[in-house]
Formats: structure tokens, sequence, C-alpha cells
């Protein structure tokens, strides 16, 4: 699978990717490389998963990639602990005693059926907030535990706070830590067990393989009954509002319908119970419906809100793939973004990119060059202003698309990903740091 990317990265690259993969298929020989997270579908840490496991495989390694059990009232609380990692209030519902007995009763649960299996010696990557409470546990069974979270702000408040007293003494004991960015390392935590590992999109999965234009709009019009050749605006990501699908349709409809007549705008995410660990879904994409029925007639007939199906994730990776190369201007309106994987999808397939600049996001797009970034993700009018202006000045746009495209290819790839996993895995189990079974 991996010499795929001979003909795509450059020389010196691809042999820095391949080398590190064969080094730690040789280090985990009778090893077991474990990924723990919230669910097996729907979601960044999911889709990364499902990419990242078939390369770490073919390199030797027995991979394996579970997700926890969990119920609707942990979800709660996690869904919490994420909105708040990011400083929002979110249900603004407690942290507390009943809720810490929550989460800690789940984890153990789960604790006594994966200890079954790991054995003393192999290496876990535990991700994100909802399976955090097993790394003492895993470093108590002899583990070597890294623990990779997705999520982050760069500006912490009371709500970011509350949630590190939450989970700080739970992922301290973890002999590494991996974030997206710098800024995301918590008070408390050992700096020098950081490690700064940015997120990448496949080349070659089903969402961003290459589509000739009749292969996307095959797959378009069994979903999306829009006139060909129209401008279309684009937003997608899951039903959660950090993402800012709400603030999208109500730019549209304020600042860019009216003069802009034949611009359709098209918001889509996941079926609204396709993200098991994401509660707050069909509450979020009711709203929207709700904004979509209060639009004037004229208006609504240009706003799309699209749900893809779960229950084939390859056919759903393609409809995905498909509008975004279909669309004229990709938007990403997000109040926080961990990294935001939707954007490096559309930069890949040369779309213009108009984004809020947050988090990860600003690490990706290079203002003016490889798109445009917003300093308030509030702005609707800053937004529309940018956007009109990219359907207007098609040349600036493709510009931006292909400057996009260069810049994922340099910097956002999986090769890129998994090199640096690898030299991470590669540390715990050379220079002294392994354990022993």
């Amino acid at each position: 699978m991996r010499q795929r990317f001979a003909a795509l990265l450059p020389a010196a690259a691809f042999a820095e990717f391949d080398e590190s993969m064969c080094r730690a298929g040789e280090l985990m020989g009778g090893r077991t490389l474990w990924h723990i997270n919230a669910t097996l579908t729907g979601g960044g840490v999911a889709e990364l998963m499902n990419a990242l496991v078939p390369y770490m495989q073919e390199a030797g390694i027995d991979c394996r990639w579970t997700a926890i059990e969990s119920e609707p009232a942990f979800l709660d609380v996690t869904k919490r602990l994420h909105n708040w990692l990011h400083g929002f209030p979110g249900d603004s519902g407690p942290l507390g005693q009943a809720q810490r007995a929550l989460y800690d009763r789940v984890i153990a649960e789960n604790a006594a059926k994966l200890l079954d299996e790991i054995r003393p010696g192999d290496v876990v990557f535990v991700h994100d907030p909802q399976p955090a409470g097993l790394v003492p546990v895993l470093k108590n069974h002899g583990v070597h535990v890294i623990w990779h979270c997705h999520i982050g702000t760069d500006e912490p408040n009371d709500f970011t706070r509350q949630a590190w007293r939450f989970l700080l003494d739970t992922v301290s004991p973890a002999d590494a830590y991996i974030f997206s960015r710098a800024q995301y390392l918590w008070e408390g935590l050992d700096s020098g067990k950081l490690h700064v590992i940015r997120p990448a999109i496949d080349p070659f999965t089903p969402k961003n393989q290459e589509l000739t234009p009749t292969e996307a709009g095959d797959l378009l019009r069994a979903h999306w009954s829009i006139p060909d050749g129209v401008p279309v605006i684009l937003q997608t990501g899951r039903w959660d509002r950090l993402k800012g699908h709400a603030d999208v349709i109500q730019l549209f409809a304020a600042h860019i319908a009216r003069d802009h007549p034949d611009v359709h705008l098209l918001v889509a995410g996941p079926s609204a119970d396709g993200v098991a660990d994401d509660p707050e879904g069909a509450e979020v994409y009711a709203e929207c419906v709700a904004l979509h029925s209060d639009l004037v007639p004229e208006t609504r007939t240009r706003v799309h809100l699209l749900r893809t199906p779960m229950d084939d994730m390859r056919q759903t990776d393609l409809i995905v793939n498909a509008l975004q190369r279909r669309a004229d201007v990709v938007l990403q309106m997000s109040q926080a973004e961990g990294f935001g994987l939707v954007v490096a999808e559309a930069m890949w397939k040369r779309r213009p990119v108009v984004a809020s600049r947050v988090g990860g996001i600003q690490d990706q797009i290079e203002p003016g060059r490889s798109g445009i970034l917003i300093p308030d993700p509030t702005d609707g009018r800053a937004f529309a202003h940018a956007a009109a202006g990219l359907l207007r000045d098609r040349e600036r746009a493709s510009r931006l698309g292909e400057r996009a495209h260069e810049r994922v290819k340099e910097h956002f790839l999986s090769s890129r990903l998994l090199t640096e996993l690898m030299r991470l895995l590669t540390s715990c189990l050379d220079g002294g740091r392994s354990i022993a079974r």
C-alpha cells in the first residue's frame, strides 16, 4: 500500500516514510499496537483510523483498533468535556461527583474486558477524553500508553480549566501526549512528554481519490437535485454547534442570496445517528431544518441540507468527495476546531476555502495564498464578502485552489502523519525506553 506514495512524494520524503514504517514493524515484533477511541464510525478519529490502520498492518505490526462501550449518560458527560475543552459551555451541565462516578464506572467496565486481551508490553494509543480513564489502568498493567488528544483551545477559559481538573490526574501517567498544536498542552501536564503531530488525509481513500466530473455528477444526482452549472457554496461536517452550520445558513440568507440569485448553498453532514459519540447531532440538525423552513421561498429553494447515509461508509465518502469537487467555494465557519480534516480534504481537491482563523485550521491555510482566513468566526458579513469575491474572481479562486493542493501535498498527507507516529512508537521501544515483557 505505501508504495503508492512513491509516485506522489519526493524521493527523500518517500524514503523517510518507508524507513520509518519498516523500523517500527521490526521493533513491534511480538507486541500488539492498540488504538482505542469512542466510535468506529463517524468523526475525525474514526476516519483517521480507517485510513492508517491498514498501513501499520502492512508494515508487519499487529495493529488492532477498538472502541469503548458506552451509554447515553456517559456520552452526555464526554460531549460536555468536548465542548469545555474547546472553551464552550455546551449544555451547561455539571461535571461533579455524580459525573465522575459515572465516567469511572464505564471506564472500569471497559477496562475489565480490554485487559483480557491487552498484554503487558503492548503499546496503546488512547484517543481523546472518552477513553482517557483507561490510561492509569493500562499503565498499571505494564503497557506503554500514548494519549492522543485531537481537541483543544488556544485560549483556555473557566470551562476549559474545569475540564482539565476532571481529566488531568487521569491522563498525566501517559508516557507521551500527542496534540495537534503545542498551545493545546494542558496546564499541569509534563511538557517533556509533548509531541506535536498534526492530523492528515489519505489521498487514496474513497473520500479523497480522484473523481472525474462525470463520476462526481453521477454520484450526486442520486442524492441532490440542483441545476447543472450553477455556482455552489459548500459547508460540510458533523451536526455540531461548534461547526457553525446554522451560522452559514444565516449568512447566506442575509448577505449572499439577494445579490447573487444564481448561487446555491449546500450544508452537508452525516445522518443524525451516524456519529455514535455525539448525542447533540439530531438536535443541531433539527435547528438547521427550522432555520431552513423560516427562509423566504426564493432563498429556501437554493439552500440544501443533506444528510449522508452512514450504513455504507465507502459510498458516503464518495458522496462527500463528489460534493467537495462540485463546490465552487468551500466554507468552514467553525467556532472551534482541534484541526479540521474537512479543510484539508477540500484543499486537496483544489477548492478555494474560506475558514475561521481558529485552532488547527490556521496551521493549514496560509492567508491569502492557499485560502482565506476570517479572524472572527461569527462575522457572517466577512465570510459572505470573501465567498462572493471568489465567485466573481474565478482566476483568483483557481490560484488559491492550486496552492491549497500543494500545501496539503507537502504537509498534510497520511505519509507524513505515519512517519511521525512511527518515530514516536520507535522512540518508545528503542533507546532504553522499551518495556520488557
